[in-house]
């Protein structure tokens, strides 16, 4: 993992990590509580906003070769550091959801159609157990889950394949890794849990295991 991720989206810059059993274990408390309780908690960093003209916006090439046009991204004036993330849907028009992760960035982007709402440093899959590349869709979704093959919470969990591969809520630490899933600050997973819907685009970049 990088030592010093990059801030914004770096630009279109995003990363994942955790991996889920299957199986969907029994319920813990409240999904808050719980991510309170055993993770580390998030700083979110307040943003303004940078737009593009029609002209000069720029584009985001999915995995699959699909291309998304980009209106605006959240400013973010520095780099962030572990932990950190950023959030600001105001004055953003309803449309899609789609999100994209780039591990080599170690970063979390989400859209609302064409522009940027969220943005967070994330962890992701060690070598064992690496974060598949690729373009993937939000299979199911589950407020309080709980692995029984890690013994592990995973609140606000976005699963993504069927061998477990989500995004949720972690910890995110220097060099922490996770199992093959997408960790992200409590918060940040909160919020993007609400706004996530089944079927929702996902997508995960990296030029290591291109």
């Amino acid at each position: 993992m990088s030592s010093k991720p990059a801030g914004g989206l770096a630009l279109l810059a995003l990363a994942v990590t955790l991996t889920l059993s299957p199986d969907l274990g029994h319920p813990p408390a409240k999904a808050a509580a719980k991510a309170a309780a055993l993770f580390k908690p998030g700083s979110r960093l307040t943003v303004g906003r940078y737009r593009y003209d029609a002209i000069n916006a720029p584009q985001a090439v999915l995995p699959d070769g699909s291309r998304r046009t980009i209106r605006s991204l959240l400013d973010v004036k520095r780099r962030m550091t572990y932990g950190e993330y950023a959030w600001n849907d105001d004055g953003v028009p309803p449309g899609p959801l789609w999100i994209r992760v780039d591990i080599d960035a170690q970063l979390i982007s989400v859209f609302r159609g064409e522009h940027e709402i969220g943005t967070a440093v994330i962890l992701y899959g060690a070598k064992k157990k690496p974060t598949p590349a690729g373009v993937f869709h939000v299979l199911q979704k589950a407020e309080n889950y709980e692995s029984h093959t890690y013994d592990a919470p995973m609140p606000y969990m976005l699963r993504l394949t069927s061998d477990g591969v989500a995004i949720h809520a972690s910890s995110v630490r220097e060099g922490w890794a996770t199992h093959g899933c997408i960790g992200t600050p409590p918060e940040f997973a909160e919020r993007l849990f609400a706004q996530a819907k089944l079927g929702d685009t996902v997508s995960i970049t990296t030029r290591t295991r291109s």
